[in-house]
């Protein structure tokens, strides 16, 4: 290459850093907020709340948390889909991101096109759970009660396009059942009013429901795992009453679309490092979830390939949020 060629290059590549390392130094001067799509003391808030104290030590920036509940956590998602791409906002999401790629009609954003999946955080399993002065006290006292009572049951819903709200329908779908849906704009709202008596049933996170596992102020009539949990002893999976009934949530960080690499892959070694982190895991081990660490390439593919299942589960049950 000759000589004036390569210096005007170089000269070149000098003025877009020149232009480049202000905006980046103010970037990374800023702090992070990582905006949640649900009312505090939700699984999703609490998880973001000790990713953020964690990354905060790692990267040395303050890290706040910043609830912005509705809409099945649409209203948070098309927050941090228009925010700046500099690494300084981000979303704390769960299951519903993927799901209400297909429950909602028409959503402001694209759930894949419009994001920076950075890494996967936890997997938390749910509970099924009864005001504790139902008339029945297991899941095949339910199923049958609800046969006979078409319509006077109702299910708390946590967030509409939550894993929870999928596996209140999954249920009625595979028992046949005519149970009501009354959606809240999160799960601790829909809990409280459950230990209130004012709805009957809900299918809730571990994470909220192990505080009131020993009370007796609800009823627990089984577990959305595989097989029964440790944490909650005595307590069957729902899949041994009703065959083949399995649920649970993912939770995850992402940034806006265009994220520069370099940014994602510095936020993903700090949420390793949260996740990693011995304390972290004792934590979800303790309320019977699973910490999870994926990487941004492994985490994107994880998110197309769920919107993928999820879209088949609600074309088969007919349910659709305009």
């Amino acid at each position: 290459m000759p000589f004036s060629r390569r210096k005007i290059l170089a000269s070149t590549a000098l003025a877009a850093l020149a232009v480049l390392a202000p905006v980046a130094r103010a970037a990374a001067d800023k702090p992070i907020t990582i905006v949640v799509g649900s009312p505090a003391g939700g699984t999703t808030d609490a998880l973001a709340r000790l990713i953020a104290r964690s990354m905060g030590e790692t990267l040395q920036r303050t890290v706040v948390v910043d609830n912005k509940p509705g809409a099945g956590g649409n209203i948070a998602a098309q927050f941090v889909a228009r925010s700046t791409p500099d690494g300084s906002t981000l979303l704390m999401s769960f299951t519903g991101h993927t799901i209400n790629a297909s429950l909602y009609r028409n959503l402001p954003f694209d759930a894949v096109k419009d994001f920076t999946p950075i890494s996967m955080v936890a997997r938390v399993p749910s509970v099924l759970v009864a005001r504790k002065n139902v008339p029945f006290d297991t899941t095949a006292g339910l199923i049958d009660y609800a046969k006979r009572n078409p319509g006077k049951l109702n299910f708390a819903i946590g967030a509409q396009g939550s894993s929870l709200h999928l596996a209140s329908e999954q249920f009625k779908l595979q028992t046949g059942t005519d149970i009501l849906n009354i959606p809240y704009k999160g799960t601790n709202p829909a809990l409280t009013d459950l230990l209130g008596g004012t709805v009957d049933l809900m299918f809730a996170s571990t994470v909220n429901v192990l505080p009131h596992a020993r009370t007796g102020a609800l009823k627990i009539l089984g577990v959305s795992s595989k097989e029964p949990l440790p944490q909650f002893q005595g307590v069957p999976a729902v899949g041994s009453t009703v065959k083949g009934f399995e649920s649970s949530a993912w939770f995850g960080l992402f940034g806006p679309a265009r994220l520069p690499q370099a940014v994602t892959d510095q936020l993903y070694r700090a949420v390793k490092i949260a996740v990693e982190d011995p304390a972290y895991k004792q934590r979800m081990e303790t309320e019977a979830a699973t910490a999870v660490s994926m990487t941004p390439q492994a985490f994107a593919q994880f998110v197309r390939k769920d919107i993928q299942h999820w879209a088949k589960v609600i074309q088969a049950s007919g349910t659709r949020v305009e």
